[in-house]
Order: C-alpha cells, then structure tokens, then sequence
C-alpha cells in the first residue's frame, strides 16, 4: 500500500451546472455552494508532523475518560467533543481538530474501554451503555457543546443529543452507524472476523487474526475506511499501529471491541436508532463518503430526513471516515454549519454534493 508522505487536499470541482443527476440511491444534489462552507482562512491549517494532542484522564460526572486536547485561539470559545467509531479513538480527529481549533477548543474522547479509556465500573459497552457515560461526562462539564462523531460515535453522539438537548448545542455526524443489515463480508476488514464471533469457531479464527502482524492488519482497516488508501499519511499509519500495538496489551480490549460489535448489531435488529433520530432536535450536519463499505451512503436520504432539523453533504470518492480521508472539506462543512446556525441561515432538508 503506497501512502502520501503529506495529506492531500480536497477541492471542489465544477461540474457543468453542478447537478448530480440520477444516483442510485435517489438522491438528486448539487454541488455545494460556497456559502454552506466556512472559509478556508478562518480555519486551521493541517501539519503533516502534528503527533496526537496531547492526553490525559478527565473524570467529570462521576465518569472516567482519556481524551485528547487541542487547545482553542481562545479560552472563551465553545467547546468540541469528537467521538471514535467502533474500531477507532480519539486520534481519529487529529486533524480535524486543528483545522477548527480556531472556531473551537476541541476534546477528542476515548470511549469506555477503547483507546486509554478504562471500562466502566459496569464493563459494559453496548452503545445505550457507552452514550450513558459520555453524556454523564459532558453533564459534568457544565456547559453544552458541538458534538461530533463518526460511525459508532455518531450514533452514540444522536442518543445523548436525544436524551439531553440541551447539553448540545450542535451535531455533525460522519457516516453515523444508522442500522445497515447487509450480510457482506466486504464489509470487514478480514473476512475471518465474522468467523470470530461465531461458537465453536471463534477460537481458531481469534488465534489466525492475532497471529497476523499488527501493520498488515492496520493496513487493511485503512484499506476498509478509505476509499482512497493513499489519501492517508504513512505518519497516521504508524500511530495506528503503535495504537494498536499497546492495545493489544490491554486486558480488557477484546471484551469491549466484542461487546460494543454485539451491542450495535442488538441495537440494528429493531427500529430504535431510526425512533431516536426523530427525536433528535439538535441541528444535526450529517457528512456522508459515497463509497463507504461499511455503513452504506444509501441510509443517507432516510437519515436526513428522519432527523427533525438535519442537512446532509454527501462527498463522492470518500469512505466510512471523512474526517481522516478529506479533513479539509469536513472541516468547511462543519464550521459552515456552526456559521449558518449562529447567523439564522440554517434550514433543515438540504441535500448537497461535493463533486470532487
């Protein structure tokens, strides 16, 4: 796998008149304008040497959690909570939050057992579970935030917003964890990771994955999440693999990567993730990869729509995790979220295509 030494800016390219035309999901967008996007000279800028923000254990609410911080321009701007996905931490968002540290200060977490996070007391880490301690973590904060979360952190981002509006002043969800029921192993990074979860055959499966080198399995989760691998930079490809590397060190590790994959897919087989999201009120910038494999761009329209006061940018060429793969472009359109609802520009329902 070839990756880029420095990040690859995304640029919005000009189509004819901009419209998408048929798409196979149904959903007829054009090209954003540029006034739904914040501009590029009031955000930050990427550093291709920038290590992850620095960490440590914030308890607060009566929860424990690692997080990652990236200071703001100024002590009085609201604050970001960035939330990982399933397989992810808070270095996903090294990027992305220094690109909007000038509109916020920002506090990337780790999830319950996932990153340098300990579990719970309860060890428990279904999403309903995990949504539990992230929005007693926030409550204890004293003060609403924008949240922002991808996959699995989406979702768990849509439940606390659900259940406490009033601590959330924002939500930007990247390819949220809406219930996607395809039986299609391309879905998974290995094909043997189903095999593990099975009875009987899990053993022999679990012993194969973690017999195979920490970086050829890192390499196929990039592969996965990205449509494009080598938007990636071998630097966040490394950091992955240390990540990993200590992880697998962590007692706990496998007990909450089990749970919180059989928490989901408890979650899908009804229809509550779809009643929460209409009960969602907050608004609600939903970004969506055209090519992501894991959670189809196809729950798009009917996200958008179930949520009360949503907008949705659908970006083609991109996968599962756009804050990693187009920071740029995610940062534009979150920050021109914020801009449209604190200027009274903000309307729900629009659909918008980058065209890159």
């Amino acid at each position: 796998m070839a990756f880029r030494s420095t990040p690859v800016v995304h640029r919005p390219a000009t189509h004819g008149d901009g419209l998408a035309g048929a798409r196979p999901d149904g959903l007829a967008g054009v090209r954003p304008d540029e006034a739904d996007l914040a501009d590029e000279a009031t955000l930050g800028r990427i550093d291709p040497m920038q290590a992850p923000w620095p960490g440590r254990t914030v308890v607060s609410g009566g929860v424990a959690l690692h997080v990652r911080e990236t200071p703001g321009a100024s002590p009085d701007l609201p604050e970001a909570v960035y939330v990982h996905g399933l397989a992810g931490s808070s270095t996903n968002w090294t990027d992305l939050a220094g690109m909007l540290s000038p509109r916020v200060t920002g506090t990337a977490v780790d999830l319950p057992g996932f990153g340098l996070s300990e579990p719970t007391a309860l060890r428990e880490y279904t999403p309903d579970a995990m949504a539990d301690a992230l929005l007693c973590w926030i409550a204890g904060r004293g003060r609403p935030v924008h949240l922002v979360g991808n996959s699995l952190g989406g979702l768990i981002s849509m439940t606390v917003a659900a259940r406490r509006p009033e601590l959330v002043r924002s939500l930007t969800l990247v390819s949220p964890a809406m219930p996607d029921r395809r039986p299609d192993p391309r879905r998974l990074s290995d094909p043997r990771m189903a095999l593990a979860m099975v009875p009987g055959l899990g053993r022999s499966a679990r012993r194969a994955l973690a017999e195979e080198p920490l970086r050829s399995r890192a390499e196929k989760v990039v592969n996965l999440c990205f449509a494009d691998p080598a938007r990636g930079s071998a630097r966040r490809l490394d950091e992955l693999v240390a990540e990993a590397t200590h992880r697998a060190t962590l007692p706990w590790a496998a007990e909450a990567s089990d749970g919180a994959t059989l928490g989901l897919l408890g979650l899908w087989a009804g229809r509550e993730a779809w009643t929460r999201a209409a009960r969602t009120r907050v608004p609600t910038m939903v970004i969506w990869g055209e090519q992501d494999r894991i959670v189809t761009a196809r729950l798009a329209r009917r996200t958008v729509t179930t949520l009360p006061d949503a907008r949705l940018l659908l970006i083609p060429g991109v996968g599962h995790v756009a804050q990693m793969e187009v920071p740029e472009l995610v940062a534009r359109a979150t920050a021109g979220a914020w801009d449209a609802q604190e200027q009274g520009r903000w309307s729900s329902g629009a659909v918008r295509e980058d065209c890159g």
